[in-house]
């Protein structure tokens, strides 16, 4: 196997719109047109990997797009891949293997081939064994014989297995199912005469009437979760059911997984390492090069295999694929508190038809974020439209700032990102600090020329993060900036927004429901209580030890360190820790 290989990424290639410098600079071209990079039958740059070699990194760099990446692949990788898609595609190499009576987590970035692999192992994606031009005859057995995946392919084949799928996207379920009730389909799939209880336990009964395509994302998510579970299936597989669900339900959906386990396989793809952590028996770590290739480690006890993952090396395979450890400190650097107050909202009351809203008042610091806190449907979204002024409220008059807004659900608009961040930044955008502190960080580069509308969830939402911040403002305010963005670039995102704000010297309100990203980056929190859909109430700004401990209270959780990363931990309910901290009231980490 060459130990390089090409990866070409199509939707930026655009050989009409340049000079094609791969072709130009290619060492393999001057001794024999069309040896190395040429143009193939997809009207894009190809080359054969067999010949590629580490020089041609050169003509990858000229590429004026950046759609061309040169990479090496492990050592370690002694057979071909287990799917590609394509000449110059990503390919994945192994798989997660589920296991009776476990719930398998799995950790790992964006773009490395952890939604292919439930694709694959749900049957929804035939794998070609690297074979993507289809010239071999492929036997999976063969490739499998001696491991237990090669089994389960065996029982899949011959239908002795049978598989319940979440997918990641649920607002496709919108286009898919347009048209039909709610309930019609529940009641369609309910093989185990479950959907009451989780229809119960996820407060789910005002929607059953609804068309699937009124939804809004949290409530597509929790009826991809039921239809997923009222399944009778051997293996379920749930990729990311932690987005758009508020804290409440995530701890809630962890409980419902957690009670499925008993001779069922179940794999959950996560990013909120707070749930993977509370729901997960092991933990398999999914690693490599995003959008390249990617690989699955074996599985490992769950803090072992998170704190792992976080550290960038695999000890039993002596692997690292991460040149730096990531680290949760009690706050991110440069983090100060500052008295100065930058802007005050008073006691606000907003009544719809169905809902009411109360707000007491409070105040933001310069330099200061307020993390948001609490259920959906109790009116966090209507708080930052009524402190912008997008809505009015019935009660209470806000004072003007001057402000950046980053909504729940995001749209694409058909431009390019360079065009998007400019229209955003003005002339800041090419100073070297904007360059520096938001493209770098952010990671953006390499998205500058591709189009809004064909960014990944996650992508998008970084993209419009650095939006929100390149505008000239006081406040930012962010709604659910951590949906759909890995763990690294969760905590990576945080530091940014928190560094931004400290440096700038302006204040930050931002909702998110995962509770370490709000931990990790918030000095005060603004906790919203009541009944979801009914009355929602705010009593004012706490700080961040009283807020989470109210918080965490209300889920009827306890919180502790990892003392090896600084991670939070979700104590098992019941375990001595977790009895000491409630005897104290101390729901918060010690």
């Amino acid at each position: 196997m060459n130990k390089f290989t090409a990866i070409v990424n199509k939707d930026k290639c655009a050989p009409n719109k340049c000079q094609l410098e791969c072709i130009k600079f290619d060492p393999l071209n001057r001794v024999k047109e069309g040896a190395g990079f040429h143009i193939g039958e997809s009207k894009k740059s190809e080359i054969d990997e067999k010949v590629v070699t580490e020089m041609h990194k050169i003509p990858a760099k000229k590429c004026p797009f950046e759609a061309i990446k040169i990479i090496k692949l492990p050592s370690e990788l002694k057979e071909d891949p287990v799917h590609q898609y394509g000449q110059n595609a990503f390919r994945l190499y192994t798989l997660p293997v589920p296991k009776k009576g476990t719930v398998v987590g799995i950790i790992g970035r964006n773009g490395i081939g952890k939604s292919t692999a439930l694709d694959v192992l749900s049957g929804n994606l035939k794998p070609n064994l690297g074979d993507f031009k289809g010239e071999k005859e492929l036997d999976l057995n063969e490739r499998f014989s001696h491991s237990v995946i090669g089994d389960y392919f065996l029982d899949l084949q011959n239908k002795n297995v049978k598989v319940s799928y979440k997918p990641q996207r649920v607002e496709l379920l919108s286009k898919a199912f347009k048209g039909k009730i709610v309930k019609d389909l529940i009641s369609k799939n309910d093989e185990r005469n479950l959907s009451k209880i989780l229809i119960k336990e996820l407060s789910f009964e005002h929607l059953l009437n609804r068309k699937v395509e009124e939804l809004s994302g949290g409530e597509l998510q929790k009826l991809a979760i039921i239809v997923c579970l009222i399944k009778d299936a051997d293996v379920y597989y749930l990729d990311e059911p932690m987005s758009f669900l508020d804290i409440t339900t995530r701890i809630k959906v962890s409980l419902l997984i957690g009670k499925l386990k008993e001779q069922k396989s179940i794999i959950v793809v996560e990013h909120d390492l707070t749930a993977l952590d509370y729901i997960s028996d092991e933990i398999q770590i999914a690693y490599g090069e995003r959008s390249a290739y990617g690989i699955f480690s074996q599985s490992k006890g769950v803090r072992n295999g998170i704190n792992e993952y976080l550290d960038g090396y695999i000890k039993s395979d002596n692997i690292k694929f991460r040149d730096y450890s990531i680290r949760f400190n009690e706050s991110p650097t440069g983090m100060t508190k500052r008295a100065e107050v930058l802007f005050e909202f008073p006691t606000m009351e907003k009544k719809f038809s169905n809902f009411s809203l109360k707000v007491s008042s409070g105040k933001l610091n310069k330099s200061e974020v307020l993390g948001v806190v609490g259920a959906n449907g109790l009116g966090k979204s209507t708080f930052l439209k009524l402190i912008t002024g997008q809505e009015r409220p019935d009660k209470g008059k806000t004072e003007k700032i001057n402000f950046s807004y980053k909504p729940q659900y995001l749209e694409a608009e058909e431009i390019t990102v360079l065009e998007y961040l400019k229209k955003k930044a003005g002339s800041s955008f090419n100073s070297g600090w904007y360059k520096q502190n938001i493209l770098e960080k952010l990671g953006l580069q390499h998205l500058l020329q591709s189009q809004m509308n064909t960014l990944s969830g996650g992508e998008l939402q970084k993209v419009c993060v650095a939006g929100c911040l390149s505008e000239d403002v006081e406040l930012v305010v962010m709604d659910e900036p951590s949906a759909f963005v890995d763990v690294e670039d969760r905590l990576n995102m945080a530091e940014i927004i928190k560094d931004f704000i400290v440096i700038k010297e302006i204040g930050a309100i931002i909702v998110d429901h995962d509770i370490q990203f709000v931990d990790y980056l918030s000095d005060g929190l603004l906790v919203f209580e009541g009944v979801p859909a009914v009355d929602g109430h705010m009593k004012g700004a706490h700080e961040k030890r009283e807020g989470m401990n109210q918080v965490l209270k209300m889920l009827n959780i306890t919180y502790r360190v990892d003392k090896t990363t600084g991670r939070r931990r979700i104590n098992k309910p019941g375990s001595q820790l977790d009895q000491d901290q409630r005897k104290k009231g101390e729901f918060y980490y010690r």
